[in-house]
C-alpha cells in the first residue's frame, strides 16, 4: 500500500535550496495514509482510550495491507476526485457571416457528439504504463450556449476525474472535434484538491485547429517554468515533441493553419512575372548579406529560379497561426487602408487623367493637405464626375475624408522647420536620433576605396568653420567635446550613380558638422554634399555650404539641409528602423520558438517582446520593401535602398554594440563614468533620446538581471542548458549566417552574458523601435521639414538650372521636393506606421498568471514601478525650461520614450514588441 499511495515531491528547485520556491511545502499531494502508518509509533483513538502500537506491530500490519493491495489492485483503494476547470475562450467582437455560419455548423457537430475534449496530464510517470499519468477525457460543456453570449470572452466548464495518485498536473491536451478552429485563451483550475497550493493556470493564447486539419492533440503546459534538466518525468517527452512539431521538416509550402517556424532568405521581394523592372536581387548570402526571415516555402518563379513567387496584398502571407494579427490590430490596419484609399484618390485620378507629375505650386498647398484636404479644379471635377460611378457620393461625404491630420511638428511653430536650431535639435530629439556622433578627427576622411570613389579627404576645411567656434581652433573645440557630425557620406556614395540614374531621384553623400553652444543646443556650421568624381580632380564632386549671409545663400543653404534630411530619412528607414530592429530581431524570434520550450523561463521572459513582429515583417515584404513598394517609391534610394541596408549589415552592424550604452560610447556621445547613475556620462547632457532611453534601459537591465540570476545562479547552469545554447547558436549561425563569423558576437557562458544578450534584445524590440517608429508621422509628416526624397540637385552658378533657381527659388525648392502623389502616398503609410492599435501592450504590462514563481512576479512588480517612475521623470524633464532641446517656445516635448499611450497617433508610447 505504501508503494501505491506514497508520492515523492520533485520540485524543480530541489537541487538549489537557495532559489527554491517560497512555498516550502511539498508541491505534490500526500494522499490518504492508513492510520497505522502515520508515524513510527502510531496512535489510534477509540472513544476516550488511546492505544499505542509498537513499531514492530505497525510494520507487520502494513505488510498485511500491502499484500492485500497487491492481490486486489491499487485502483480499488485510490480515491477519485472530480476537478472543475474554467476554460476561457476568446471570440470575435464583430462576427461576420462566415463566423456565424461556422458557429452553427459547430453546434450541429456538438449534437452528434463531436465535441471539444480535454485531458489533464500529470508531471509523473505511471509505473504501470511507463507513460505520463493522464485523466479520463472530459468534454467541454455547453459550448454552443456559452458561445452565443454577447461577450468577447466566454467561460466554459469542464470536469476532470483524477485519482489520488495523480500528483501535480503539468499539461493539458486539447482535441478539437468541431469543424472550425477556436481561440483558447486559458484553462484555470481554481482549486486542485490534491495539491496544497492555489490555482493551476494554463496560459494558452492559441488557435486550436480541428482534427481534420491537425490530427494531433494540442498540448499546453502550466505556467510553471522548468529548465530542461528540471523537467518532470511526465513532461519530458511532451516537451521534446512540441518543439519538434514547431520546427517542422523544412519542406513544402506552409499552410495558414500551420505553427511551423523556419528560416529563409529575402528571396520574395521581386515579382518577375510583372516584368523585368520588378526583378530584385536576393537578400541574404555572400553577395548581399542580410538576416534571415521566416520561411513560407512557396514555389519558385518560372522566370527567376531563385525568386519565390509572391502573395500580393490583401491575400495573407504565411505566418504561424498564433502569430497572426488579432482583431484590434486588424481593425487599425483596415482603417489605415481605407484612409489611404481616400487620401490617394484625387492625386491618382489627376495623375491618371492628366499624365503629368503634379508639383506643389506653393507652401500653402502643402499646408492645405492638413486644412482642407485635396480639392479638384472645377474643370477636372466636371470631367471626372460623370465617368466614375459613386464619385459624387464620396465628394458629398465631406472634406474630412480627404484631409490629413495635422502633424505634431506644426502644432507648436509651423515655421520652426526653417530654423537652423530646429534642424540641429532633431538630430537629438527627432525621428532619427541615433546617427549623431562626436567629431574625433579632422580633416574628415572617407573609409571607401579611393581607387573607386576618389580622394578620401573631405572638402570641409578649417577656414569654413573657424568663425563659428567661439574663438577656438578646430582641435580645441574637439578636445572640449564641442564638435559633432551627421555623416552619411560613406553610406550613400557607393550607390549615388545608380540612385541618380533613376527618374526623379537625385541624391548626394552628405556630411554635416554641428557646434555645441554654451546653452546645450547644437547649431549647424557646415554641410558637405558629395558626388562620385566624374573625372580626376573634378571640382564639382564635393561642395561645402556654410550658414547663409544673403538671400541667395539662404536658399542654397535650405536646399543643402533638405538633401541632408533626405539622406537621413533614408538611413533612418532602411538601416536604423527596418534593418536594426525589425530584420535583426526576427531570427531570434524564430530560434526562440524552435529551440526554447514554452515552459522554458527564457521563452516566458521573451514572449511579450515577440508579439506581432513576424506578421509585421511579412506585411513589409508585401507592400513596403518589395519591388515597386512604398519604400522604393517614397525614398530617394529607390530600388537600391535594401542594398544600402545590406552594406551596412555587412560592414557596420554588431550585436554587441546594439545596446544603448555601447552604442552611445561607440558614437562618442558618452564616456564611461562609474559615478553617474547609469555608469556613463552624456557629453551632451540635454540629449533627450539618450537620457530618456537610459531610464528604460536601466529598468530593463535590472529586471532581466534579476530574472536570469533567479534561474541561472551559476555559470555551469548556463553552459549546461541544451535548449539555451542551441537557441543562441541557431540565431547566430543560421539566422545571422552571413555575419556569424564576426568576432563581435558575445559569448554565452555566464548568467551575466545571458542577461546582457536578453537586455539588448528586449531594448531593440521595445524602446529602440518605439523611438524610431512612432514619431514618423508626427515629426516627419510635414514634407518640407524632412523630405524622404529629392528630385533635383543644388544648381551650380553658370548652369541653366541656376538661372531658373535665381528667377524663382521658391518654386525651384518645391520642385525638388516629392510630387503631390508621392507625398500623399508617403503620408498615408507613415500615418499607419505611427498609429497605436487599441490592443497595444506596453512596456511593463503583461497578462497575469504568466509565471508560476512568486519571486519573479514580485521582481516584475518592481520593474513596473521603475517604468512608472521613468514616465514621471520624462514628464518632469519636458517641463524643465533649462532643457532647451525639449522645452521652450515652439519646441515639442520629447515623449517617444514615455512608456504609456492611448490608441492612435500620439508621438509617445513604448510597446513591448515591434508591433507595427
Amino acid at each position: 500500500m505504501a508503494a501505491a499511495l506514497e508520492t515523492t515531491c520533485t520540485s524543480p528547485f530541489h537541487k538549489y535550496p537557495s532559489i527554491r520556491s517560497h512555498n516550502q511545502k511539498p508541491l505534490c499531494f500526500r494522499p490518504f495514509v492508513h492510520p497505522l502508518k502515520q508515524s513510527r509509533s502510531a496512535f489510534v483513538r477509540r472513544g476516550r482510550t488511546m492505544v499505542v502500537l509498537s513499531t514492530a506491530l505497525t510494520e507487520k500490519v502494513s505488510r498485511v495491507h500491502r499484500n492485500r493491495e497487491e492481490e486486489m489492485g491499487t485502483e480499488k483503494v485510490e480515491r477519485v476526485f472530480k476537478v472543475r476547470a474554467d476554460v476561457i475562450v476568446r471570440r470575435s467582437e464583430r462576427e461576420g457571416v462566415g463566423e456565424k455560419i461556422g458557429n452553427q455548423v459547430d453546434a450541429l457537430w456538438e449534437m452528434i457528439g463531436n465535441k471539444i475534449v480535454l485531458e489533464l496530464i500529470g508531471t509523473e510517470i505511471n509505473p504501470g504504463t511507463n507513460h505520463p499519468k493522464i485523466s479520463k477525457p472530459a468534454e467541454l460543456k455547453n459550448w454552443f450556449q456559452k458561445n452565443n453570449r454577447n461577450a468577447n470572452k466566454v467561460v466554459c466548464a469542464v470536469e476532470f476525474s483524477v485519482d489520488s495518485a495523480f500528483g501535480e498536473p503539468g499539461a493539458i491536451a486539447v482535441t478539437n472535434k468541431h469543424r472550425n478552429e477556436f481561440f483558447l485563451e486559458s484553462v484555470i483550475i481554481r482549486k486542485w484538491p490534491i495539491r496544497e497550493t492555489g490555482h493551476v493556470h494554463f496560459s494558452c493564447n492559441s488557435w486550436v485547429q480541428p482534427v481534420r486539419i491537425q490530427p494531433n492533440k494540442r498540448v499546453f503546459f502550466t505556467n510553471k517554468p522548468y529548465l530542461p534538466s528540471e523537467t518532470p518525468p511526465g513532461l519530458r517527452k511532451l516537451r521534446d515533441e512540441e518543439m519538434k512539431e514547431l520546427r517542422g521538416n523544412g519542406k513544402g509550402e506552409r499552410r495558414l493553419t500551420d505553427r511551423i517556424y523556419d528560416y529563409a532568405t529575402y528571396n520574395d521581394l521581386g515579382n518577375p512575372e510583372k516584368g523585368p523592372e520588378f526583378i530584385r536581387p536576393l537578400l541574404g548570402g555572400n553577395r548581399l548579406p542580410f538576416p534571415r526571415r521566416l520561411r513560407t516555402g512557396r514555389a519558385f518563379s518560372a522566370i527567376e529560379p531563385f525568386t519565390e513567387t509572391r502573395v500580393e496584398d490583401p491575400l495573407p502571407m504565411y505566418v504561424p497561426r498564433d502569430e497572426a494579427f488579432e482583431e484590434g490590430k486588424q481593425e487599425m490596419l483596415v482603417s489605415g487602408a481605407h484612409k489611404a484609399l481616400l487620401h490617394n484618390l484625387f492625386p491618382c485620378l489627376v495623375a491618371s487623367f492628366s499624365g503629368e507629375i503634379r508639383d506643389f505650386k506653393g507652401f500653402h498647398e502643402i499646408d492645405n493637405l492638413f486644412k482642407e484636404g485635396i480639392r479638384l479644379k472645377q474643370a477636372l471635377h466636371d470631367h471626372l464626375l460623370p465617368k466614375i460611378p459613386g464619385l459624387s457620393k464620396v465628394l458629398e461625404s465631406g472634406d474630412e475624408l480627404f484631409r490629413f491630420d495635422t502633424p505634431h511638428i506644426l502644432t507648436k511653430d509651423k515655421l520652426a522647420w526653417q530654423r537652423d536650431d530646429e534642424f540641429a535639435r532633431q538630430t537629438l530629439a527627432g525621428i532619427n536620433p541615433v546617427n549623431i556622433e562626436r567629431l574625433r578627427s579632422f580633416p574628415l576622411r572617407s573609409k571607401l576605396d579611393p581607387s573607386i570613389y576618389g580622394p578620401p579627404k573631405s572638402a570641409i576645411k578649417e577656414e569654413h568653420i573657424i568663425g563659428q567656434l567661439d574663438g577656438m581652433s578646430v582641435q580645441q573645440a574637439m578636445e572640449k567635446n564641442k564638435l559633432y557630425i551627421l555623416d552619411h557620406h560613406d553610406t550613400y556614395i557607393p550607390f549615388i550613380d545608380a540612385i541618380n540614374s533613376q527618374d526623379g531621384r537625385k541624391a548626394y553623400g552628405t556630411r554635416t558638422i554641428f557646434f555645441l553652444t554654451t546653452i546645450g543646443t547644437l547649431k549647424p556650421i557646415a554641410i558637405e554634399l558629395s558626388l562620385p568624381p566624374a573625372a580626376p580632380k573634378c571640382t564639382r564632386a564635393k561642395r561645402v555650404f556654410t550658414p547663409p549671409t544673403d538671400a541667395t545663400t539662404t536658399w542654397l543653404w535650405q536646399l543643402a539641409k533638405a538633401h541632408v534630411c533626405s539622406n537621413d530619412a533614408g538611413v533612418h528607414q532602411l538601416v536604423n528602423h527596418f534593418l536594426r530592429t525589425h530584420a535583426t530581431v526576427e531570427p531570434f524570434i524564430i530560434s526562440t520558438h524552435r529551440q526554447l520550450s514554452a515552459m522554458h523561463p527564457i521563452f516566458k521572459l521573451l514572449k511579450p517582446h515577440m508579439r506581432y513582429t513576424l506578421p509585421v515583417n511579412a506585411l513589409a515584404r508585401q507592400i513596403l520593401i518589395n519591388a515597386g513598394g512604398i519604400i522604393e517609391s517614397g525614398f530617394t534610394a529607390g530600388k537600391y535602398g535594401l542594398e544600402i541596408s545590406s552594406a551596412y549589415y555587412q560592414n557596420h552592424w554588431r550585436f554587441d554594440q546594439e545596446g544603448l550604452p555601447a552604442d552611445l560610447i561607440r558614437r562618442g556621445m558618452a564616456i564611461e563614468d562609474s559615478t553617474q547613475p547609469h555608469g556613463l556620462r552624456l557629453l551632451i547632457e540635454d540629449y533627450p533620446y539618450a537620457s530618456d532611453g537610459l531610464l528604460l534601459w536601466s529598468a530593463i537591465q535590472k529586471w532581466v538581471h534579476s530574472y536570469v540570476y533567479f534561474y541561472y545562479p551559476t555559470d555551469h547552469q548556463v553552459q549546461s542548458d541544451p535548449e539555451l545554447q542551441v537557441w543562441y547558436n541557431e540565431a547566430v549561425y543560421v539566422g545571422h549566417a552571413d555575419v556569424s563569423g564576426a568576432p563581435s558576437w558575445p559569448r554565452l557562458a555566464t548568467p551575466s552574458d545571458l542577461a546582457s544578450i536578453l537586455t539588448t534584445l528586449i531594448w531593440l524590440a521595445s524602446a529602440q523601435h518605439a523611438a524610431l517608429n512612432f514619431g514618423q508621422y508626427p515629426l516627419g509628416g510635414y514634407i518640407p521639414n524632412r523630405p524622404p526624397l529629392m528630385r533635383r540637385l543644388v544648381p551650380f552658378e553658370g548652369d541653366p538650372e541656376y538661372e531658373a533657381f535665381k528667377a524663382d527659388p521658391h518654386q525651384y525648392y518645391l520642385s525638388a521636393l516629392p510630387s503631390l502623389t508621392q507625398v500623399t502616398t508617403f503620408l498615408t503609410v507613415i500615418d499607419t506606421l505611427s498609429t497605436h492599435s487599441k490592443d497595444e501592450e506596453y512596456l511593463g504590462k503583461r497578462d497575469g498568471g504568466w509565471s508560476g514563481d512568486a519571486e519573479i512576479e514580485m521582481a516584475f512588480k518592481e520593474f513596473i514601478s521603475e517604468i512608472r517612475q521613468a514616465e514621471k521623470e520624462i514628464e518632469r524633464r519636458n517641463a524643465d525650461s533649462m532643457l532647451r532641446n525639449r522645452c521652450g517656445a515652439g519646441v515639442l516635448p520629447y515623449e517617444l520614450m514615455a512608456p504609456s499611450s492611448g490608441p492612435g497617433i500620439t508621438c509617445r508610447g513604448v510597446p513591448n514588441s515591434v508591433s507595427i
